[in-house]
């Protein structure tokens, strides 16, 4: 058992990280930005909020298809994080925990452990997945789930994962390449295509998407609502657009409140719950695969008999695409309508999914098994890579 652990849950879009004795963890995005407004300046993590004009953001992201890719930016964003301005570290005391996407590369997995181990000084090193803490924790909050179904749906992509009395089954890991970062560009080539040019608009376009999209639970009904006019739809809304001197982030608005003169505006109506659709039917838009719903009841088809019911009756949503509304429930109708009779469904939203695996590390660092888990800087000088694959891939 640990007295204090440093926790990075390394995502595609942000870093939540914080030491175990935090209550939450602090989320910073895991970007440099370069804006318009100020050529000189580079933005790393929450520093764009110093940013006087965030219009025409230029992202430089360290990763690419949800994989690490570019060392030289994720160096510069850790560097910042680490840091006394952020979440200051103590490395060579403090025992770090790390998360990595699931089917990463044996090169990226080895690329971090050299730096964390040689040039941040780590004493002790624990890597995994952020299914794998989120089901840690989800068997900490359920002692008696044998089985538990982790859907992750963030930036790059949505994992469905099932783990069996702990343990990953990591055949049956079914991955749909539809992710936050394709919802928000589809929605800037929407609206770009339908009123206004937004497609160097990433950073406010992002926050439209947060602001106002839900997943449909009934489409074609949605979309016949989306067909009246106002009053009759109950849809459509206003989105005033932030300008950044009189206003930071826009927000949306009914259209019969007093119409906003001065700020620019978009109006969103279908695009509202056509974009977050993706989720579940990605061949709109030409991306052959299967949507959750279908890839959960591939996943759990897959898995032993003896496990299925317990499968589908612990699924947990993480990732912020679990955020939107309607999601649970959207889910929970499509999984229920294929799944067999006999089984029962029951889905589960943490108050917060962006932070869920996060506190699986502070639970995880409290097992009193902790240090069994860990990789500790004299083995890896001693042994180099194979170690780490060694405890950590099993």
């Amino acid at each position: 058992m640990v007295d204090n652990a440093y926790i990075l849950d390394n995502g595609g879009y942000s870093i939540k990280v914080e030491h175990s004795r935090a209550k939450e963890p602090k989320i910073i995005p895991n970007c440099i930005m370069k804006a318009k407004s100020e050529r000189r300046r580079l933005f790393v993590g929450d520093q764009v909020e110093e940013c006087r004009d965030a219009s025409g953001l230029f992202y430089l992201l360290p990763f690419q298809k949800g994989l690490l890719i570019n060392w030289d930016y994720q160096k510069t964003v850790w560097d910042y994080v680490f840091s006394k301005e952020c979440c200051p570290s103590n490395f060579s005391e403090t025992p770090v925990i790390i998360t990595e996407p699931y089917f990463n590369f044996a090169s990226i997995q080895e690329a971090t452990a050299e730096i964390f181990f040689e040039e941040y000084e780590c004493q002790s090193f624990l890597r995994m997945n952020a299914g794998s803490l989120s089901e840690y924790h989800y068997r900490h909050e359920n002692p008696n789930a044998l089985c538990c179904l982790v859907i992750d749906s963030g930036y790059s992509f949505t994992h469905i994962a099932p783990y069996i009395k702990g343990k990953k089954q990591k055949n049956e890991i079914k991955r749909i390449n539809v992710g936050g970062k394709i919802l928000t560009n589809h929605l800037k080539e929407i609206i770009s295509y339908r009123q206004l040019h937004v497609m160097e608009e990433t950073y406010v376009m992002n926050q439209v998407k947060e602001d106002t999209c839900f997943v449909s639970v009934d489409y074609m009904a949605d979309m016949a609502t989306a067909r009246k006019k106002y009053p009759g739809n109950d849809i459509v809304r206003d989105y005033i657009l932030p300008d950044f001197t009189n206003l930071r982030r826009g927000y949306a608005q009914t259209l019969d409140q007093p119409p906003v003169t001065e700020q620019q505006k978009l109006r969103l109506n279908n695009e509202r719950f056509a974009v977050p659709e993706l989720l579940f039917t990605p061949s709109d838009i030409g991306i052959n695969e299967m949507g959750i719903a279908e890839a959960v009841i591939d996943s759990v088809q897959a898995c032993p008999e003896e496990a299925r019911s317990h499968l589908y009756k612990n699924i947990i949503l993480t990732g912020g695409c679990a955020l939107f509304p309607g999601f649970k429930e959207r889910l929970y109708k499509d999984v229920r309508a294929s799944a067999p009779d006999e089984y029962e469904v029951h889905i589960t939203l943490p108050p917060n999914p962006i932070t869920y695996a996060w506190h699986g590390g502070k639970l995880i660092s409290k097992d009193p098994e902790f240090y069994s888990f860990v990789v500790t800087k004299e083995e890896y000088e001693e042994e180099g890579s194979p170690i780490l694959m060694e405890r950590f891939d099993n």
